[in-house]
């Protein structure tokens, strides 16, 4: 018969299954330092030695580091999620930057359907105290926290889909896009009408996962993200425009 004793379970044991799942579902989040280990040890009630024995563990794995006089961080475990190679290559090819809002689209109009069906009242809360944050950012003429708060409301609504494997891949994708690699999020920000669009966008997709009315959902964040890759568009020809019109007047100037 396939059965075996049940054997009690080390307390180290349950120290590294309790970390794990706060990694996994990303509660826990790369480069976030955990707390001292006396602190630590009192909330999980586990003795040092065993709070000791499951970290130490979960460094062997990979999960987290130990930064001398710093203390216990949690791994950048998105960091080979893509080469430098293939980041540098993104950087390089303007085709990348449309095949990136193009993936968001798909992948964010899935999570709004699933976190409209499946959030929590706390996640929908956490989406809507984000929102709040972006219009009070909103009347700031820096737009850097408004556009630090967008990322912070997309990847928001991921969570609230409760899919861990969507999470840690769109997390990665983010990570990228705060790098710059695709392109400057605050250049969006910058023109007043542009972001007053975009909030009004925002408040659409929130409202619409608040009702939990999943196409409604998806279909306010296509038509973001399809503001998003015109407006993208027409700020990367001007550009071009300009690089152009400078080179004549170079030219005038110099016959």
């Amino acid at each position: 018969m396939p059965f075996h004793k049940v054997l009690p379970e080390k307390l180290s044991q349950s120290v590294i299954r309790q970390i794990e799942l706060l990694i996994l579902r990303g509660i826990l989040r790369p480069g976030e330092r955990l707390p001292s280990e006396r602190e630590l040890s009192e909330r999980m009630d586990v003795s040092r030695p065993s709070l000791r024995e499951g970290v130490a563990a979960l460094q062997e794995r990979g999960l987290l580091v130990s930064r001398p006089n710093a203390g216990i961080y949690v791994a950048d475990v998105l960091g080979s999620a893509f080469s430098p190679a293939l980041v540098d290559l993104f950087s390089r090819h303007e085709e990348a930057v449309f095949d990136y809002i193009a993936f968001r689209r798909d992948m964010e109009g899935l999570a709004a359907e699933r976190a409209a069906r499946l959030a929590s009242d706390t996640d929908l809360q956490v989406i809507d105290t984000i929102l709040s944050k972006m219009e009070a950012a909103h009347g700031k003429r820096d737009p850097s926290d408004e556009a630090a708060l967008d990322a912070e409301f997309h990847m928001a609504i991921i969570e609230a889909s409760h899919n861990v494997v969507m999470l840690h891949m769109m997390r990665s994708m983010y990570d990228l896009l705060r790098q710059g690699v695709f392109y400057n999020r605050q250049l969006m920000f910058r023109q007043r009408p542009t972001r007053d669009a975009l909030l009004d966008q925002h408040r659409a997709i929130n409202a619409a996962i608040t009702a939990r009315d999943p196409g409604a959902a998806r279909a306010a964040v296509e038509a973001h993200l399809d503001f998003v890759e015109t407006a993208l568009a027409e700020q990367l020809r001007a550009e071009r425009n300009e690089t152009i019109a400078r080179q004549r007047l170079e030219h005038e100037n110099a016959r």
